[in-house]
This record gives C-alpha cells, structure tokens and sequence, in this order.
C-alpha cells in the first residue's frame, strides 16, 4: 500500500503541473482531461469543464503526487485543496480502510468499478480529511 496526494485546482491544474514538472525535474506529466474520460448520461460534463485535467500525476523524490482541476460549480477551497489516496492491489485492505474511514464521515463516492480502478471511492473522516481508494488492476 502507498500513500499518495492528490492536489485539486480551480482551473489552473495543467499550468501547475507543468511549473512543479519543471521545479522538480520530474518530466513529462501524465495528464487526462475530463474531454477524454467516457460519456456519462447521467452525468453530463459541462462544456466548459472539457479541456480541464481530470487527472495529472508526477513522480517527485519517489513520491507520487496526483492533481486535478474541479469541475465548474464544485466547490474549491485554497487551503483545503488536497486529498490523501491510498492506492493498493489489495481489495480487502481498501474495504476495510473505507469501512472504518466512513464511520461518523460522509461517503462521497461508494466504492464502485470506474473506467479507471476495478475499485475505487471517495469519502471525508469525521475530522475533515477527504480520502481516495483505487485498487490497482
């Protein structure tokens, strides 16, 4: 298991991204838009929300750290903008962490198959720290 963070932007993610890219010498950044992901009907992606980083990942000092722009008309708050993701390739470890983490918290996203995890979910602990779970395949 490893402890990753995801660090969330109103807009400017790509921008970002590329200056901590540079800062760190960490590359080329992997990054997805929100453009690129699957229609979801019940869920329509905004059009202004299309060219935005749904997902961007750097490698800095061995550390994994992940980033993302909001969809318009999430909320986003400077200061709060970050998660902790655990990512492991263990699924009983993921639902018990969920499980417990849940307690007293609010589940944003039960866990669930998604297009890019077999098992993936989001939620905030009792104490205001949101948390990611993605099972790697």
């Amino acid at each position: 298991m490893s402890l990753n963070f995801y660090l969330f932007f109103n807009g400017n993610c790509r921008e970002a991204v590329s200056f901590y890219a540079d800062v760190f010498n960490a590359g080329e950044p992997e990054v997805m838009t929100y453009g690129q992901s699957p229609v979801d009907e019940e869920h329509p992606l905004p059009p202004a929300a299309k060219d935005l980083v749904m997902h961007a990942r750097l490698t800095i000092s061995d550390s994994s750290i992940m980033f993302s722009d909001v969809v318009p008309g999430m909320p986003y708050t400077q200061g709060n903008n970050f998660s902790i993701t655990v990512v492991t390739k263990n699924s009983d470890e993921i639902h018990r962490a969920f499980a417990k983490l849940s307690e007293g918290g609010k589940v944003t996203m039960e866990l669930q198959k998604t297009f890019w995890s077999p098992c993936y979910g989001m939620l905030t602990d009792k104490f205001g720290i949101d948390w990611q779970f993605s099972l790697l395949a």
